[in-house]
């Protein structure tokens, strides 16, 4: 959309008058590779680098970092790797086969950019990556969706080569990989789904001046955005509006009520609307669960499509299939799996 382009086109601006006299941008498995190669050569002369999508000469993916005492080190810019990028499907192939097939096409990619930055630097001048993945035992939250659809679920650590720090994107919760010091998510700057609404927001500077030096401090981003979960029935909900309202007069608040009713009440948005109405207060989300925790009750099993992934519904689609047998179910969404990713992923 021209309004994120242009907010994307501000911040580039904005950074160039402050410290940062270098940034380099790499795409993730959401991001258009035509869209961000558009401004490529114009943001070049501002010392930007944008690494969109994986080129076919790895070497344009080194990038020379300087400091402001002459230092150097060489950045491994490796942007989200599409399955495209890595692997070659080969028909008949099963889903096992297809996980360690990208798995190795990614550990390869790695080691062969590792191998290009070793030949081009002394032996204290520190390698530093990026990367835009799941890794094995990280934490993940609702707004994360599965990366390589049907395929491989997480990277294991272990295949990275020994970069001196790897910085990941995709997750949104700042965490050590392994409780590694050097393989990191710094995460996202803000919550994208509220129940990332209690995590500390953070930015991890790394300083060093050569590889043996390095330090990572955690620099916590301010909450500009305050998100709030409340549950209960609609009587509780509602003493916790209200408890909400006399704490926060002026503060804008967004919240998700989470309502555990016996029985859907038509006229519940009413009711809520009418509680917060000339207050910051601002309802976003309204859901229920079906069974309630007294197990009394439970609801028709009625989902809405914007509750329901693409592969959700499909699933529930095959369900109702009488006539076609399990192997051809697996079948069907070992392929519906493929045909998701390549939409979801294109450039």
């Amino acid at each position: 959309a021209s309004y994120a382009r242009k907010l994307y086109a501000d911040f580039v601006v904005r950074l160039q008058a402050s410290y940062c006299s270098q940034l380099v941008i790499v795409s993730g498995n959401h991001d258009s590779v035509a869209v961000l190669n558009e401004s490529k050569s114009l943001l070049k002369a501002l010392n930007v680098s944008v690494l969109a999508g994986l080129s076919d000469d790895l070497s344009e993916h080194l990038i020379t970092l300087k400091g402001k005492q002459g230092q150097q080190a060489l950045l491994c810019a490796l942007p989200f790797l599409r399955a495209t990028d890595v692997m070659t499907s080969e028909q008949g192939s099963s889903a096992q086969q297809k996980q360690q097939s990208l798995q190795q096409g990614i550990a390869e990619t790695y080691q062969k950019i590792y191998e290009l930055a070793k030949a081009q630097t002394k032996d204290d001048d520190a390698i530093l990556a990026t990367g835009h993945l799941t890794t094995v035992g990280c934490a993940l939250s609702d707004s994360v969706r599965e990366i390589y659809i049907g395929t491989l679920t997480a990277f294991p650590s272990a295949l990275f080569p020994e970069f001196d720090y790897i910085a990941l994107g995709h997750l949104h919760r700042a965490q050590r990989v392994q409780k590694s010091e050097f393989i990191r998510y710094c995460g996202s700057p803000i919550a994208l789904s509220f129940d990332e609404s209690k995590q500390s927001k953070k930015v991890n500077i790394i300083e060093f001046t050569h590889k043996y030096d390095m330090q990572v401090n955690e620099i916590e981003v301010p909450c500009f955005q305050k998100l709030h979960i409340i549950s209960g029935d609609l009587e509780e909900i509602s003493e916790q509006i209200n408890a909400l309202k006399d704490n926060n007069e002026a503060e804008r608040v967004w919240l998700e009520v989470k309502l555990k009713q016996a029985n859907y009440m038509s006229d519940v948005q009413q009711h809520l609307s009418q509680l917060i109405e000339g207050s910051a207060l601002e309802i976003l989300k309204v859901s229920s669960p079906q069974i309630n925790e007294n197990n009394q009750w439970q609801e028709n099993d009625k989902v809405s499509l914007e509750s329901l992934t693409p592969t959700q519904l499909f699933g529930h689609r095959l369900a109702i299939e009488e006539n076609i047998s399990e192997q051809q179910k697996q079948q069907l969404s070992e392929l519906f799996a493929e045909v998701l990713s390549a939409v979801e992923h294109q450039a």
